[in-house]
């Protein structure tokens, strides 16, 4: 069983940063690729970064210079480094990671769909 387990949110003034970790377990899928999510009040979930099995990292544009997308293989766990932030980061961040079923796919960022949510961490900057 596949557990994802974010922590690492906060609340800090636009600016500051922050970095979001999320603990793994059970997961082991040959399509592997592991990311970030974010949604907004009243928005839609949204691709943020995601990396996967060769090292390759893909971020949206409204966060590239500022996040960084990185794991510990070692220690089972995905780390989003986000520095810089503004007010319009402010969002539940979810990990994720992709599946057989791939149900839900982002263009721009892993190959396959997400199959497995943690259940996200808030982040919430002021201005």
């Amino acid at each position: 069983q596949v557990q994802l387990v974010e922590s690492g949110g906060g609340s800090v003034q636009s600016g500051g940063s922050l970095r979001l970790s999320c603990a793994a377990s059970g997961y082991s899928d040959s399509r592997y690729c592991m990311g970030w999510f974010r949604q907004a009040p009243g928005k839609q979930r949204e691709g943020v970064a995601t990396i996967d099995s060769n090292g390759s990292t893909r971020y949206a544009d409204s966060v590239k210079g500022r996040f960084t997308i990185s794991q510990d293989n070692a220690k089972n766990t995905l780390y989003l480094q986000m520095n810089s932030l503004k007010p319009e980061d402010t969002a539940m961040y979810y990990c994720a990671a992709s599946g057989i079923s791939g149900r839900y796919y982002y263009a721009g960022f892993c190959n396959y769909g997400m199959d497995y949510w943690g259940k996200g961490t808030l982040v919430t900057i002021s201005s």
